[in-house]
């Protein structure tokens, strides 16, 4: 074949400059590349629940396999219903997603446009920043203080060429987070050509989560992001959830593709939004285990960042040959050089066995 059929050539001119997501490697991956048993291995790379999917998802989810010929309810009417009564919205406010990942992308398509700004902290979540650049629209990067995002310089970047400011609380992948009489005076300072993003992703493992409904019935360009994919344990089957103005909703449908959340995610979703219990244990467990790795890091003579979240960020030198050592023994952790945290590795908090079995690793692996 001719170079006359060059994909590259019909291609958009920013799509071979699009940076590309980097997901926490499979088990399978790690297993097959050092020659483990599968089961040998644990995975502390993406913030997952070690506990597993909410007991009462997994059911609904089985049951609702029974159903698989069929098309899902492309509004996602009985999970709408149960997230409004059990927060407290309408569900006119609501926009389900293929994750709160694909909400990002929902704002991009229906708010952004080339040259437009997007203010953000660095390091936060990279998917900001992805696809802040897939619209053709600019990402002003402000960085952290004490790993904390700096709602004061963030104000301070914000011009007439700002469409739009992300602010996650807690932070992936520092862990910190910002206080609720922050976060209003931040939001009620923003022009009302800014629409404020508070991603939520982690409220779950707070006692008392901020609540910026009060914001949106203000009036304000306010949109929050939930999902199913971390205290519920649901994150295979992609799963979450926008509110904002019944407006922002209605704009934003208009871009979602018809079926874009299925019929097993929507069934596991409403299930777990009963289970009080399970995400009662799950943040407890969650606490118990961050004070175990705490005090591991410590004995260790290792840095890390106090966290609000399911994960720690800590401070291991080089980031890259730590994750590599761990990994040869079978565990999996994030390293950070994507970031801008060469010398940091992100872990999830696993179980009791599994954070041990962790922190002998780190010990090994620092030994070295």
């Amino acid at each position: 074949m001719t170079n006359d059929f060059c994909m590259k050539s019909l291609a958009r001119a920013l799509v071979e400059k699009q940076p590309v997501y980097e997901p926490g490697r499979p088990i399978e991956d790690v297993a097959r590349e050092l020659g483990f048993d599968f089961h040998t291995i644990i995975k502390m790379a993406s913030n997952e629940n070690p506990l597993g999917p909410s007991p009462k998802a997994l059911a609904a989810a089985r049951e609702a396999l029974g159903q698989a010929h069929l098309y899902p309810d492309g509004n996602g009417t009985r999970l709408k219903e149960k997230i409004a009564a059990k927060r407290g919205l309408r569900t006119e406010q609501l926009v389900l997603g293929n994750g709160s990942n694909e909400i990002i992308e929902l704002l991009g398509h229906a708010f952004l446009r080339h040259g437009d700004e997007v203010v953000m902290g660095a390091p936060a979540f990279i998917v900001y920043k992805l696809v802040t650049l897939l619209f053709e629209a600019v990402p002003v990067e402000v960085p952290l203080v004490d790993h904390r995002h700096d709602l004061e310089a963030m104000a301070a970047q914000v011009t007439d060429k700002t469409r739009m400011v992300f602010l996650p609380s807690p932070n992936n992948p520092t862990g910190t987070a910002n206080s609720e009489e922050e976060i209003f005076a931040f939001a009620r300072a923003l022009p009302s050509h800014v629409i404020f993003v508070f991603d939520e992703a982690y409220a779950e493992y707070l006692d008392s989560p901020p609540d910026l409904r009060p914001l949106i019935d203000e009036g304000r360009n306010v949109v929050c992001l939930r999902t199913f994919s971390k205290i519920y344990g649901l994150a295979s089957l992609r799963i979450g959830y926008g509110y904002g103005s019944a407006e922002w909703a209605a704009l934003v449908n208009r871009v979602r593709q018809p079926f874009n959340t299925n019929a097993i995610s929507q069934a596991a979703a409403v299930a777990a939004l009963d289970d009080d219990a399970f995400v009662g244990e799950c943040r407890r467990r969650n606490r118990e285990g961050g004070r175990q790795l705490e005090a591991g890091f410590a004995s260790l003579g290792l840095e890390s960042v106090p966290s609000e979240g399911n994960f720690l960020l800590v401070r291991v030198g080089d980031g890259v040959r730590f994750f590599q050592s761990v990994q040869a023994q079978g565990v999996i952790v994030r390293p950070l050089g994507g970031y801008g945290l060469p010398e940091y590795v992100r872990v999830s908090i696993g179980t009791k066995a599994e954070n041990e079995r962790f922190l002998q690793a780190a010990a090994r692996a620092l030994g070295s």
